[in-house]
């Protein structure tokens, strides 16, 4: 039986390497790219069917920083398939990033160069703003679109004689530090990408401990540092070119550095070879690379506590009803 696979984000970088690999693993399957931007969405079909000329490439629109969007699109994977095998959640945005450049530079000639470049822990932060469903545009984009996704999609995800895979594209940028259960959309902070990419982490362990049971299955990736329209959204693109042979350098010593998004794809890439049931649900599986550009898949245990993700979970279904009855309520 043929395995459907979905992946939002898919029209460019660690979303498109994953599915360029998906269909060098796999050419039978079925492969629905979710898109926000069709146009994009399109050359990415093209240059799919360039290299697997066979291969059932479908697309979707979907914006999930949109409720609307994302429910519309959800009614259109349950006509279109039966099952629903991956779920891969890679969409994500980082809007008006600020780096500060006094840190960066004392960073990089520092002891704390390695962590800094991983982290981007006292070095990024971001400017949020409400989105047309009065959410937090970060929270709605890269959290609470794709939790209404699995929820809306739960028949095809949950089925008895089937085992699906949920896949959450998180950060190395997720900490503990920059979410707050009280403030769960971070309206009031200046760290919303971190935020959302540890609520992400926290989603999957509720996931997990709600949904084993029905067959649906949740992990976490970290793809490492990568260059992707994200990255050269904090830095301009040739201040990156100007320091990448440093990059190259330092990954001798850390292989975190995955630079390329075939490389950051690596975990995305090797879940899809594993069972679900065999996996971790603590543990966020990183994307690394050697110095000898050899790549492999590394588990390394969350900081996540099951109170404050038993929470999280609460609250997003709390926001979901709202959602479900009136969107326009969710500005109040």
């Amino acid at each position: 039986m043929e395995r459907v696979v979905v992946v939002t984000g898919a029209n460019s970088g660690i979303g498109l390497a994953l599915c360029e690999r998906l269909l060098c693993e796999d050419g039978q399957l079925r492969l629905c790219l979710a898109c926000r931007n069709m146009q994009r969405a399109e050359a990415a079909r093209s240059a799919l069917l360039t290299s697997h000329p066979d291969a059932r490439v479908d697309l979707l629109h979907l914006d999930v920083g949109s409720v609307q969007s994302v429910l519309a699109a959800a009614q259109e994977i349950k006509a279109r398939y039966r099952r629903v095998d991956f779920l891969y959640l890679n969409a994500g945005i980082m809007p008006n990033p600020h780096v500060d450049i006094r840190a960066f530079f004392k960073g990089l000639f520092s002891r704390n160069v390695i962590n800094m470049f991983s982290t981007a822990e006292g070095l990024l932060t971001q400017q949020d703003r409400l989105n047309a469903d009065g959410l937090q545009e970060v929270f709605a984009t890269n959290l609470f679109g794709h939790f209404i996704l699995i929820r809306e999609l739960e028949p095809l995800l949950c089925q008895a004689d089937l085992t699906s895979h949920v896949v959450w594209t998180s950060s190395s940028n997720a900490r503990r530090s920059a979410f707050s259960i009280q403030d769960i959309q971070h309206r009031n902070g200046v760290e919303p990408y971190s935020s959302s990419k540890y609520a992400s982490d926290l989603l999957s362990l509720a996931l997990n401990r709600h949904k084993n049971s029905q067959g649906l299955v949740s992990s976490v990736i970290c793809p490492g540092l990568v260059m992707t329209n994200l990255t050269y959204g904090i830095l301009p693109s040739f201040f990156w070119t100007l320091i990448m042979p440093i990059m190259y350098l330092i990954r001798i010593f850390t292989n975190t550095f995955t630079l390329t998004p075939h490389n950051g794809a690596e975990a995305l890439h090797w879940l899809f070879l594993q069972k679900p049931e065999s996996l971790d649900a603590r543990a966020k599986y990183h994307s690394q690379t050697s110095g000898l550009g050899r790549n492999y898949t590394q588990p390394r245990q969350m900081d996540v506590d099951s109170e404050t993700c038993e929470a999280l979970f609460s609250k997003l279904l709390d926001l979901e009803k709202v959602s479900n009855s009136s969107p326009a309520k969710l500005t109040h």
